[in-house]
C-alpha cells in the first residue's frame, strides 16, 4: 500500500512512518524540514518537502497514495486555524487526486460523549479551557474532514506520551474510551495504521487508548 503521511516529523507521525516502512508499506513523508526526519533513509521511503498552504505540492505529495495520514500537530497557545487550514488543503488535493481514505488524528479531550460524569463535569472543563484555541482547531479541522466527501476516519487518542509501545490498544466508535487516559504515540501509531484498512471505521470518529 501506498501511505502518505502528513506530520511525518511529529511525535505520532515518525511512529506511522517507521511502523508502515516495518509493514512493507510504500510511505511518503510529507515534511515542511527534511532535516527534522528522524526516521533513517531506507526502502520505501520517500521524503516530500512541501509547505502545506500550497494545494499544487501537496496535491503531487498525495497523486497515487491508496491512504493519506493527517498526523499534524501545532505548538501553539494562542488562536490558530492551522489544523483546519490544512485539512482544507488537504481534503481539496485527495479529491482532486482521486484519492479516498483519509485517517486523521484529533484528540478525545475535545470530546465529552461517552466521558464518566466526573470526567465530563470536572475535568473537560478545566482541560477545555486551558487547551481552548487547540481544541477549537481540531473541531474546526474534524468538520473538514466529516464534510470532504471522502472515505474518512477521525482518530481520538487521549494524552499522548513517549513511553515504549504496551502493545494495548482500547477502541470505542461513538463515544471516548473509559477509565483510560494516555496512550503512548507508538500505540497510537499502531492504531492509525489498523484503521486505515479496517472498513468498520469508515465514516467514524475512533477513540483509542492504552
Amino acid at each position: 500500500m501506498n501511505i502518505t503521511v502528513f506530520g511525518a516529523t511529529g511525535g505520532t507521525g515518525r511512529h506511522v512512518v517507521a511502523q508502515a516502512l516495518d509493514a512493507g508499506h510504500q510511505v511518503t513523508a510529507v515534511v515542511r524540514d527534511a532535516a527534522r526526519l528522524t526516521v533513517p533513509a531506507r526502502p520505501g521511503l520517500t521524503v516530500f518537502t512541501a509547505p502545506l498552504d500550497d494545494r499544487a505540492a501537496v496535491l503531487q505529495a498525495v497523486t497515487e497514495a491508496d491512504a493519506v495520514v493527517d498526523a499534524l500537530g501545532v505548538r501553539v497557545t494562542g488562536p490558530t486555524t492551522f489544523r483546519a487550514d490544512t485539512a482544507r488543503v488537504v481534503t481539496a488535493a485527495m479529491r482532486d487526486a482521486g484519492v479516498r481514505r483519509l485517517v486523521a488524528v484529533s484528540a478525545s479531550g475535545a470530546h465529552t460523549t461517552g466521558d464518566s460524569l466526573p470526567i465530563r463535569l470536572l475535568v473537560k472543563p478545566v482541560l477545555g479551557q486551558f487547551l481552548r484555541h487547540q481544541f477549537a482547531d481540531m473541531l474546526a479541522m474534524e468538520e473538514v474532514v466529516r464534510a470532504s466527501g471522502l472515505d474518512w476516519t477521525i482518530v481520538l487518542p487521549p494524552q499522548l506520551t513517549d513511553r515504549p509501545a504496551t502493545g494495548r490498544i482500547r477502541r470505542r466508535v461513538g463515544g471516548n474510551v473509559r477509565g483510560s487516559y494516555t496512550m503512548t504515540r507508538e500505540d497510537l501509531a499502531t492504531a492509525v495504521l489498523q484503521a486505515i484498512t479496517d472498513v468498520e471505521v469508515r465514516g467514524a470518529a475512533l477513540s483509542v487508548a492504552g
